[in-house]
């Protein structure tokens, strides 16, 4: 995704590495992100299921974190507008449009739902709770309790690789 590097742009990126939806990554602040364990921790209330959601981070998007914390200078949101708060959807929806994309944001997440199945041996439960999806049987939702952490950060890993296979052996960002 090349072009200038601005906040929705860069806001993009970020849902599409982490497989987020729009609201998620846009509200995402820094208090939610923990670089030395490469995680981003969605509280509940941004989760459509009301549960909060840990997100393992990919080398790319920690290196794509890093550089946006050098630049910006928001203490609280990651993608701020120049007034200090969220992006809009729309913003968001402006960026596909500009790079010529009929394709909708929460597309990505389709996309890399597709991709889990048809490419990977990633098993399906691991590929929806990477999607923050619940279990729709209640009786497995009560057994399964565990989080399989390092099982979505090899998914994540390898959906930013697959993503950007430039820089898969070195982290950094589509420029």
């Amino acid at each position: 995704m090349g072009g200038e590097d601005t906040v929705g742009r860069e806001a993009l990126r970020f849902l599409i590495l982490t497989a987020a939806r729009s609201s998620e990554a846009r509200g995402a602040r820094w208090d939610e992100i923990d670089f030395d364990r490469a995680i981003w921790t969605v509280p509940a209330e941004r989760i459509k299921m009301a549960k909060e959601h840990i997100v393992p981070l990919s080398p790319i998007a920690l290196a794509l974190l890093r550089r946006v914390s050098a630049t910006r200078s928001n203490v609280d949101f990651i993608f701020p507008t120049y007034t200090g708060k969220p992006l809009s959807d729309a913003a968001l929806s402006k960026v596909m449009r500009e790079m010529g994309s009929e394709a909708t944001v929460h597309g990505w997440r389709s996309s890399f739902r597709d991709w889990g199945a048809e490419e990977t041996n990633f098993p399906g439960e691991v590929l929806e709770k990477a999607l923050a999806h619940q279990i729709p049987n209640a009786v497995e939702r009560a057994y399964r309790r565990g989080d399989l952490l390092e099982k979505r950060r090899a998914l994540m890993n390898e959906w930013a690789a697959f993503l950007l296979p430039q820089h898969s052996a070195e982290p950094g960002l589509d420029q």
